[in-house]
């Protein structure tokens, strides 16, 4: 597909969602619709792209930075007039493969097959369609001879048109030169005053040329959203297609309520995934793991045979059997080699922690290097942070802390060290030495009586 290119038309405005952003940039399970175009078209090989963009939303921008070239369009003027802003790049390329920015199921194979009919049957464009059980809606496919002699709208369509079930999609094969010259004749000739992209097809047969459809064996291809009801039922489609796939691959769910699983995550066979769970981003989770109820993993790693219970992840890493929570976060940049424990009510921040330490409950541990073989008790805390900047605490293999201990970086306890409960550890402590940090215990006989007598 070296001579080909792909355009990508995103200007679209929420306006019916009620939504500033852009609708190409509204999230099916926490991707980005136009992610989910991009990803598509970069499966299938085609290895230039273009997205048209109104130029009004630099977070649009920002996504497409380095993934592909824009074009402006200034006025929203519908499909064609979009389709033409993209001209000075696709007039570069033989072919030319127009998408909707906000039509997120389109697959890599439908895109090969359907350029693959395209340029067999040397067509000037290729609609790619599919067979739906309620087309009600949409535009109808007429065909002749197999090739395509136009498409009519429902409200235009005879009812034995009616009751034709192919359907148009919001992608399109063109030749570039002859595409260029269809939308140098498009009209705005409807009610919106807009310059329709599906007028070209009408034009091109009217010049005499030929236009092929490409049914694909994935109806889902033709949804998209227009509001939120529409982007909800996305959602779910998407959500459905995922835990289907990860079942297929061995993955054991006993109950899908509130289980949302980001199209892009990888699970091994053998892992439970329990309800409440929602797993983002690109995360990878290990085989005969278990996760939830209630968990959040995002952009994360999790080993094989760990358990990781209702608590929540961000950019970190947790080896093979680990046990996590419940009830911890861990936050960017926390690392827990193999075997560690972590219980009830932890916190770690940009921190590894190493192979078979323990924090048992109720800890903090924040910009660290914790080594192996530690045992924390409850109440400990890293005191990280002074109010100006921050600094890293170091603890040794095999050191025990002790209960609500305050460890103020930046310090170093060394290997095998001993710190006393209650401590606060203000200066460095040597391997295997016995740390104490508090005040002497004072006993006042009779104060207490003096005491509650006074109240």
């Amino acid at each position: 597909m070296e001579k080909t290119c792909a355009v990508i038309l995103a200007a679209g405005k929420g306006t019916r969602m009620k939504s500033d952003s852009p609708k190409a940039l509204k999230e099916v399970l926490f991707k980005p619709m136009v992610s989910w175009v991009l990803d598509t078209v970069e499966q299938a090989g085609v290895p230039n792209v273009c997205t048209v963009t109104a130029g009004d939303s630099p977070a649009l921008e920002a996504l497409l930075s380095g993934r592909s070239e824009t074009a402006l369009q200034p006025e929203r003027l519908g499909t064609g007039h979009a389709a033409k802003m993209a001209l000075p790049f696709f007039s570069r390329y033989d072919s030319v493969l127009v998408l909707a920015g906000d039509a997120p199921f389109l697959d890599a194979a439908t895109i090969q097959g359907s350029y693959q009919l395209f340029r067999e049957s040397g067509a000037a464009a290729c609609v790619i369609t599919a067979q739906v059980e309620t087309p009600t809606g949409y535009g109808r496919i007429l065909r002749e001879n197999g090739r395509v002699a136009g498409i009519v709208e429902e409200r235009d369509a005879t009812p034995g048109q009616k009751a034709i079930r192919e359907i148009s999609s919001s992608a399109f094969w063109f030749s570039s030169p002859l595409l260029a010259k269809a939308l140098e004749a498009l009209r705005p000739n409807n009610a919106q005053g807009e310059y329709y992209l599906t007028d070209t097809l009408s034009w091109l047969l009217s010049q005499g040329h030929a236009v092929t459809a490409f049914c694909s064996e994935n109806p889902s291809i033709v949804l998209g959203a227009n509001d939120r009801w529409g982007l909800y039922q996305l959602n779910e489609t998407a959500r459905q297609a995922v835990i289907r796939r990860h079942m297929e691959n061995g993955v054991e769910f006993v109950n899908l309520d509130g289980v949302l699983i980001s199209p892009d995550v990888e699970i091994g066979p053998d892992t439970l995934i329990l309800p409440g769970t929602i797993l983002r981003g690109k995360s990878k989770i290990g085989a005969g793991c278990v996760v939830g109820p209630g968990s959040v993993v995002i952009d994360s790693t999790i080993g094989n045979r760990s358990v990781f219970n209702a608590s929540q992840m961000t950019e970190s890493t947790i080896g093979s059997d680990v046990k996590v929570g419940p009830y911890c976060h861990l936050r960017p940049g926390s690392v827990l080699e193999d075997r560690v424990k972590v219980g009830d009510f932890v916190e770690i921040k940009n921190s590894t922690i190493g192979e078979k330490t323990s924090l048992a409950h109720l800890t903090y541990i924040g910009d660290s290097d914790i080594g192996k073989g530690i045992n924390f008790g409850g109440g400990c805390i890293t005191c990280n942070y002074d109010g100006k900047a921050k600094y890293r605490t170091v603890v040794g293999d095999n050191a025990f802390i002790g209960c609500n201990t305050n460890l103020v970086a930046p310090v170093t306890v060394g290997q095998g060290a001993f710190i006393a409960a209650g401590s606060t550890i203000t200066q460095d402590v040597d391997a295997d030495a016995l740390a104490i940090a508090r005040g002497r215990q004072v006993a006042k006989e009779g104060w207490a009586a003096e005491y509650w007598k006074k109240k």
